[in-house]
């Protein structure tokens, strides 16, 4: 940084100490040397270190700086009534600081006192001397004279007064961009941290719903194989090859996600499941020992955005994920997909134990008294919450005659 931006930084920086120092140099040269003059200067010395410091405070306390200056002036009428002080001068420069720096009231206050003060000064320094040698009846010639003297003096503090209001439009022009700047970058942070909570969300769904079924897949195959080996060992390769069959797959979908948020375009590119793929989801499941089946009624209006398809997936296999784990041995899962004139419908029922003894239901309590696992009814969150990314809604609860059902419906987006 050069030199001259080193200092411009420290006197933004230190505003204070910079109009101390002017005030006292200002002191040095125009109330000093009244004291140096002679015995009976005191009177204008003090007056003169009366106008001058208060520069100081001229920035930060503005009004109580002016008001000791004023009271200076006023005083030096009667006490100092011929000469005047040299140091008259800095009430234009106090007049410029209430303008900048002053409330209103106190600005247009001190404009009001300073014009008064320049009629004052003329006619105590000009006028009165003239007319006391002339005996009242000066020449045409001199009242001209102060009239334009008047003018010249009232102009002066006129200018200086402007000039200190434009400085105080640029001053607050620049303290509300700094402010507009804090509260745009409060909000691009509050923006920054949604989108994070939106992504960790969302990758915790996709999580939940790569792992969470291919683990109860790969649970219920190798609790089946462990008791059904004993007798036949031909069930036991069977289900090892469903087991890494399944195993591979979920891999292969962690490594799309993983893939996704490292920003690999390859792996970014892959398709996502679709509603095309409800089909195979519903043969890994009967190889897992569910009994399910798909039906479709209805037609189709118009495709479903990718996002919604991925959804309408993901209900599914979360549906039949809790019926794996929750309906218990032998029940069978049947999967509704009802296309209407408004969107798809997706219904899940099955006929198992149903939330009676199923911690699938939100607010539902083990009916055998076992504690419920942490988690419990994470999944049933999760498919409301990416149903809700659609304008659709979910409903999860017992079956009428037992079992468990779960219904969704995803609109069709409007353009």
């Amino acid at each position: 940084m050069l030199l001259h931006q080193r200092l411009y930084a420290w006197t933004q920086a230190n505003p204070f100490k910079v109009d101390l120092a002017g005030a006292l140099l200002a002191a040095l040269f125009f109330a000093f040397p009244l004291l140096l003059s002679g015995p009976g200067t005191a009177v204008e010395f003090l007056l003169s270190a009366a106008i001058c410091l208060p520069l100081a405070w001229r920035r930060t306390r503005p009004v109580p700086a002016a008001a000791v200056m004023a009271a200076a002036c006023l005083i030096q009428l009667p006490l100092v009534p011929v000469t005047g002080l040299p140091a008259d001068f800095f009430v234009l420069v106090m007049v410029h600081a209430l303008a900048a720096y002053a409330p209103r009231w106190a600005s247009l206050g001190g404009l009001a006192l300073a014009l008064v003060g320049g009629v004052l000064v003329i006619f105590q320094y000009l006028a009165l001397p003239a007319l006391q040698t002339y005996a009242q009846n000066p020449p045409t010639g001199m009242i001209g004279f102060w009239l334009i003297a008047l003018v010249a003096v009232e102009a002066v503090v006129l200018v200086c007064w402007t000039f200190g209001d434009l400085a105080r439009t640029r001053r607050l022009a620049m303290e509300s961009l700094r402010d507009r700047a804090r509260r745009l970058e409060v909000e691009r942070q509050q923006e920054r941290d949604l989108a994070a909570a939106d992504e960790r969300t969302h990758i915790a769904r996709e999580m939940h719903d790569i792992v969470a079924h291919s683990l109860s897949v790969i649970i219920t195959q190798a609790d089946g194989a462990r008791y059904a080996s004993a007798q036949d060992p031909e069930i036991a390769t069977a289900t090892l090859g469903t087991i890494a069959e399944t195993g591979r797959g979920s891999l292969r979908e962690m490594r799309r996600l993983l893939g996704v948020l490292r920003g690999d375009d390859g792996a970014s590119t892959r398709p996502l499941p679709s509603l095309a793929d409800i089909g195979d989801l519903v043969e890994g499941v009967k190889r897992a020992g569910l009994d399910a089946q798909v039906l479709t009624t209805g037609t189709m209006r118009r495709a479903l955005p990718a996002g919604a398809e991925l959804t309408a997936y993901r209900v599914v296999q979360e549906a039949l994920t809790n019926v794996l784990k929750h309906a218990g041995p032998q029940a069978r899962a049947t999967v509704d997909l009802n296309w209407t004139p408004g969107g798809l419908g997706i219904t899940v029922t099955d006929d198992g134990r149903g939330a009676g003894a199923d911690p699938r239901h939100d607010g539902g309590s083990p009916r055998d008294g076992a504690a419920r696992t942490p988690g419990a009814g994470q999944g049933i969150i999760g498919m409301k919450e990416r149903v809700a990314l659609y304008d659709g809604t979910l409903e999860a609860a017992p079956a009428l005659g037992g079992g468990f059902q779960v219904a969704a419906f995803i609109p069709y987006t409007e353009a």
